[in-house]
């Protein structure tokens, strides 16, 4: 059975957009959270939450603690690394004093980074 020219002609474009476009719409390889990353969200969730929105959408809890996913456009989230082990003790003026193993340091800078695309 041979199809109508109309059929022929969507499947001959579908053949040639959906790999053009599926990697926008759905998630790839290049797009999902590494190893590090992940345990990154995981840091973020357990000790940020209650004040910093972490993820790429939705406002903080508390009205002066920036959105992870703004900190990229104030300074390069790797300047981060440094405080986050030595243990911040600046930010907005009820934030807490809080210290990160050099590897969790790097693991929320690799999520934060994530954040950034």
């Amino acid at each position: 059975m041979r199809l109508p020219t109309t059929a022929r002609l969507l499947i001959a474009a579908l053949q040639v957009a959906l790999p053009v476009a599926l990697p926008a719409v759905l998630p790839t390889a290049a797009h999902a959270l590494d190893a590090q990353a992940r345990r990154g969200e995981t840091i973020a969730r357990t000790n940020c939450t209650r004040c910093h929105a972490i993820g790429r959408i939705g406002a903080s809890p508390l009205a002066e603690a920036p959105p992870f996913r703004e900190l990229h456009r104030r300074y390069p989230v790797t300047d981060l690394s440094e405080a986050l082990a030595e243990g911040i003790t600046t930010g907005h003026p009820t934030m807490p004093e809080f210290r990160l193993d050099p590897d969790e340091a790097q693991a929320l800078i690799a999520y934060l980074q994530t954040l950034e695309r």
